[in-house]
């Protein structure tokens, strides 16, 4: 471009943003207005947005209202609406006007905080806002910030495992010797979620030595403290070495809830990390009466949730808290000159960069305080509640209908139902069930995920997005009996 040119690019001009947020915002406003009115499971083929899009960017500008009319008919109509009242699939992934503020906050601040000197009030900020929900989880004292512990908000719950992991593999082998990581042993139900063998597989532990104990509906699908007594014992005798134990509050298939205190027993004697990965159901846990689901959480080494979740917080956010915050810093911490500070040389301050995989992070702590502050904890225990009652009051319409049976019994706010076999006709039974999924999603009136418990296919109803209420789950339930009474008549 030559000099003196008028046409220089001002990528942040304050009276450009003043002008597009607001019309970005009433974009997104008018959204969540009309959000019931689209089909809540995409429709779209693959490879449909190709043929709208050109094949190369555009060599000028366009407009603020080409792009979003280009948004309004080409990518919403290729959108899973995870908002809707209706999106009863996986688990939710909540969105709040407190969350979306602190999100544009975020983004429009621009900062970039791996350590304190990057941002003082962002690596501050995370601490404080982890210890207020430490507090209100009544986590034990050891997972606070004032003392060898504390937290950090990762991405996902599967960086939450990998990065316990990963401290807790060096831990390890600090005590037995770099040679010996061939013999460590990573123990966790078949219920747990697949981010443990990916974390497995990333932190070099060999596939034949993660170990999945087998979870039945004796237990309501938790893991046996026996089971786990005995493949520990095994591998002991073997010349392994025990090193990781992954206990679930909330297991993604049907909410199981492992038993803490006594899986922490035997980790605690077998000098064995226990993770507990409560990514969904923890923020139930903020409920006194839900707070019994995580007793035995003092006899974990780490501790996760994801407020992103189920905690009105919206994508990313989880928050992973330890009781060893060097058993972190000593496995992740790098310390190149060009990062050098001196904060970071006295050890005075927390850098978060030594906590995570990625260098470079966001500034998270943001939405979860403008939640916390925006709504307060006694708002957002009701949200909870008022999710779990919806969720009873379809246990019960399933119940109550001979066409179906619940699977296993609902914990928090997850339902797993099916049609019953006719006949003793398993086979018969899985396919129906699986046709009654694809029936009720390609309505598009609502969203419903499946998976397999003890080799049944299961529908999953999980109530928990922001808009959900009474009327949208006696809807959904109407529809699920409409379409399951024209396959049994096939």
């Amino acid at each position: 471009m030559e000099n003196g040119s008028t046409n220089v690019l001002k990528p942040m001009d304050s009276e450009q943003l003043r002008e597009y947020g607001y019309r970005m915002v009433d974009f997104i406003a008018d959204y969540y207005k009309t959000i019931e009115t689209f089909p809540v499971l995409s429709q779209v083929q693959p490879g449909y947005l190709h043929n709208l899009l050109p094949d190369s960017a555009p060599d000028h500008p366009e407009t603020v209202e080409q792009v979003l009319d280009d948004v309004k008919t080409k990518i919403l109509p290729g959108l899973t609406h995870w908002q809707s009242p209706t999106f009863f699939a996986y688990y939710p992934s909540n969105s709040s006007v407190a969350g979306f503020l602190g999100e544009m906050l975020s983004a429009g601040l621009g900062i970039v905080g791996f350590s304190w000197v990057t941002s003082p009030a962002a690596t501050e900020l995370e601490m404080i806002v982890l210890d207020w929900l430490a507090k209100l989880l009544n986590l034990p004292e050891q997972f606070l910030s004032k003392g060898n512990g504390g937290g950090v908000i990762q991405g996902s719950a599967s960086e939450a495992i990998l990065v316990a992991m990963i401290g807790a593999r060096d831990k390890v082998l600090r005590r037995v010797g770099k040679n010996a990581l061939g013999k460590l042993v990573v123990y966790s139900s078949d219920q747990t979620h697949s981010a443990l063998r990916k974390a497995c597989q990333i932190a070099g532990i060999h596939p034949e030595n993660c170990k999945v104990l087998k979870a039945d509906s004796s237990t309501n699908y938790a893991l046996r403290p026996e089971l786990l007594q005995e493949a520990v014992s095994k591998d002991l005798e073997a010349g392994s070495i025990p090193f990781f134990l992954c206990g679930n509050v909330g297991t993604t298939s049907s909410t199981a809830v492992d038993p803490l205190a006594a899986l922490g027993k035997i980790a605690k004697s077998n000098e064995i990390w226990f993770h507990v990965d409560a990514a969904y159901a923890g923020s139930a846990c903020i409920c006194p009466e839900y707070r019994q689901y995580i007793d035995g959480v003092e006899t974990a080494d780490s501790f996760n949730m994801n407020a992103h979740k189920w905690f009105l917080t919206n994508f990313d956010c989880s928050l992973l808290w330890v009781k060893d915050q060097y058993a972190l810093t000593e496995a992740l911490s790098t310390n190149p000159e060009y990062l050098k500070n001196k904060a970071s040389q006295a050890n005075l301050v927390v850098d978060y960069k030594d906590w995570q995989i990625p260098l470079g992070r966001r500034f998270r702590s943001l939405k979860l305080w403008m939640v916390l502050r925006l709504y307060g904890a006694e708002t957002l225990k009701n949200y909870i509640r008022n999710h779990i009652k919806l969720a009873k009051d379809l246990e019960q319409l399933v119940s109550q209908d001979p066409n179906f049976e619940v699977v296993t019994p609902r914990i928090f706010s997850l339902v797993c139902f099916r049609i019953v076999p006719v006949d003793n006709d398993e086979k018969k039974c899985n396919d129906r069930n699986r046709n009654l999924l694809d029936a009720v999603n390609s309505s598009g009136k609502l969203f419903l995920s499946h998976t397999a418990l003890s080799g049944k296919i299961v529908l999953r109803c999980a109530i928990g997005a922001p808009l959900t209420e009474e009327k949208h789950v006696k809807e959904a339930w109407k529809v699920i009996q409409e379409e399951a009474s024209y396959l049994l008549r096939k």
